[in-house]
């Protein structure tokens, strides 16, 4: 590993730490049955894999394949295709999924704008549509040319008119700009508290309280689409109840899963790309010492940039 400035805090992996988290993931050749795969990575491509996973197993399903966009992962690459193209590229992957899906499951997929033109057709065909969140992704210097390309959607799905949604886990905790008082002087949906004037607020389906990891951040890798942990721990307490099974089939470098271990749920989750996969693993051993998710503790969620290093949860005795 290439020595790192003293507050960068990518997590990477050593040759002697490939080694070992090798032999914690798992391939799957032959049919399993859940308890053979739970709270386990599998190192292999979701196209080979699918057939053999159980049926109905599936609480929560976070989809974040590539985007159409030409994109090197490592050792993979994708390469973009037309809409058209696209789209029957992902049907085949929902195609697979479905199966693995319990009738009350909720399902999202991530996309980026020209993405989102060729998820919709594909999902509406499967899934109930519920809604389509947009989280600001705030990163980059921008274009020229262009408008600066500053969000990505999540498609909100789900299986049928059943399904999970709790939404006092996911409020937000917001500054107070104009704190108004009722006519005998009682903050009117506000609180004073040691941390200033705050109003816990209800979740909208647009995100702006999201921070992209980057070096200094203990949760940062070299993934180049890795998503936050702040952002999956809001699907998961939404979507999903403790002990709730959470299945990623790109899980990239296992935020997923790490969020999901974080917040007492069961995981999942298949990746291609060994170092990725050995990295996953070393973030979920992390995750059994530091139970932390930015920018959430106390029940709710924070805006952006405000009280960063905040804990959550702590650790609870078997």
């Amino acid at each position: 590993m290439k020595i790192k400035a003293p507050r960068n805090k990518t997590i990477d992996l050593s040759d002697e730490e490939i080694k070992k988290y090798k032999s914690e993931l798992i391939s799957v050749n032959n049919p399993v049955k859940v308890e053979n795969i739970i709270n386990k990575t599998i190192l292999g491509d979701l196209f080979n894999t699918a057939a053999y996973l159980p049926k109905n197993m599936i609480d929560l399903l976070i989809l974040d394949p590539p985007y159409n966009l030409n994109k090197k992962f490592n050792s993979t690459k994708f390469k973009s295709k037309t809409k058209e193209d696209y789209s029957e590229w992902l049907q085949n992957i929902v195609q697979k999924l479905v199966p693995l899906l319990k009738e009350d499951s909720s399902i999202y997929i991530c996309g980026d704008w020209f993405t989102s033109a060729s998820i919709f057709p594909v999902i509406g065909k499967y899934f109930e549509i519920r809604n389509r969140i947009t989280w600001e992704r705030e990163k980059g210097r921008g274009a020229k040319m262009n408008w600066k390309n500053n969000y990505e959607d999540i498609w909100f799905c789900t299986m049928g008119s059943s399904y999970t949604f709790n939404v006092d886990a996911v409020k937000i905790k917001r500054k107070v700009i104009a704190p108004y008082k009722s006519e005998n002087g009682e903050p009117k949906d506000w609180s004073n508290d040691k941390d200033g004037k705050f109003r816990i607020t209800h979740p909208s389906n647009i995100w702006t309280d999201i921070s992209i990891p980057f070096w200094s951040m203990p949760e940062n890798t070299i993934h180049p689409t890795q998503k936050p942990e702040k952002l999956i721990a809001k699907i998961i307490l939404a979507s999903s109840n403790e002990g709730d099974l959470v299945f990623d089939p790109f899980l990239g470098s296992g935020t997923t899963s790490v969020a999901a271990k974080k917040l007492n749920r069961s995981y999942v989750g298949i990746e291609i790309d060994e170092y990725f996969a050995c990295l996953s693993e070393k973030r979920l051993k992390l995750a059994e010492q530091n139970k932390s998710i930015q920018g959430y503790s106390e029940g709710v969620f924070w805006e952006r940039n405000t009280f960063s290093e905040r804990k959550i949860l702590k650790d609870k005795p078997d």
